[in-house]
């Protein structure tokens, strides 16, 4: 078969790092699976903030310059499997984050991925939903759960607890048997009561810092100085997550000298973090709130959306039908 007889798809690439109005949708090449990888119709691909930070600066991090294809949240049906795939067969509607940090390719209408980046998708949800779930939704899984093993009846401050990653995090640190504060603007206050925050703090109005203490785990989502002054809130043996690089700023010996723990995580694809994640959905203790869905090929105002800092949850691309 020649290359032009070849199957293709619609995809949203970048020729150049930029503003939004750099992605435009092309007609490309359909990709094959390989041993152990699944192909995936893509019905819904979630838009975070790691990609528009990626089209502005043009690499992804591991180095890969454009033109490129953004996105990593999936959720969509299996067309074809590879080689030894036994978790999947075609048919089966699955969710995941396929190859971060790594290329993945999410903005388009076919992926192939390992299928252990995968898992089926939660009764109950749409792809819209699925597709907003697996990113964020591991980031507070693997930042609460694996890497500060939060405890029932401990203390979790969540910063920007409306985002895409903090509501989330919310449910499951509630989830865990946690006291949960969060910080928000006032109008988003009611949403989170809603999703069992304990106490929450308009950081416009109020500084978290004075307000705040006895904190056992604090999952920091902004990072620059809210990591140096969230070391004031921590009881001494606490444990500080933060989902951006700590900057130079951050008085590291400070906090060994307090015997508490701090650090930046990196999320990484896990199918029993996606796995404890559809549980959760499925028991009906984790819910995901979509504030916008946006065509795929008006991809660059979902950018412009997510970059104005004021949504609450996740921005979906709807992909297919």
């Amino acid at each position: 078969m020649s290359e032009s007889q070849a199957p293709q798809m619609r995809a949203v690439s970048q020729d150049t790092a930029g503003g939004p109005d750099v992605l435009k949708v092309i007609t490309t090449g359909r990709p094959v699976p390989g041993p152990t990888e699944i192909l995936v119709r893509v019905h819904a691909a979630g838009v975070n903030p790691t990609d528009w930070k990626t089209r502005a600066e043009g690499a992804f991090l591991t180095g890969s310059k454009a033109p490129f294809t953004l996105g990593f949240d999936v959720s969509g049906v299996v067309e074809a499997v590879g080689l030894g795939v036994t978790l999947f067969a075609p048919g089966d509607k699955v969710f995941g984050m396929p190859r971060f940090p790594h290329p993945a390719g999410a903005y388009a209408e076919y992926v192939t991925a390992p299928a252990r980046h995968f898992a089926h998708l939660p009764e109950g949800l749409d792809h819209v939903q699925g597709a907003a779930l697996p990113l964020a939704a591991l980031t507070a899984w693997q930042a609460l759960v694996d890497t500060a093993q939060l405890q029932p009846g401990e203390r979790v401050l969540i910063h920007a607890a409306a985002g895409g990653v903090g509501h989330l995090a919310v449910q499951i640190a509630k989830a865990r048997g946690a006291y949960v504060i969060g910080t928000a603007r006032q109008a988003k206050h009611d949403f989170l009561r809603g999703l069992g925050a304990d106490e929450l703090i308009d950081y416009t109005r109020q500084d978290f810092a004075e307000t705040v203490h006895d904190i056992d785990v604090i999952l920091d989502t902004i990072a620059g100085a809210y990591g140096a002054r969230s070391l004031r809130t921590l009881r001494p043996g606490g444990r500080l997550v933060s989902i951006l690089p700590l900057d130079d700023t951050f008085p590291a010996e400070q906090a060994r000298d307090a015997g508490i723990r701090a650090g930046f995580m990196l999320v990484e694809p896990d199918r029993s973090g996606l796995q404890a994640v559809a549980d959760l959905v499925n028991s009906g203790k984790l819910q995901v709130n979509v504030d916008a869905v946006v065509p795929l090929e008006d991809a660059a105002k979902a950018h412009a959306l997510g970059e104005t800092g004021r949504t609450t949850g996740k921005i979906v691309l709807s992909v297919a039908p």
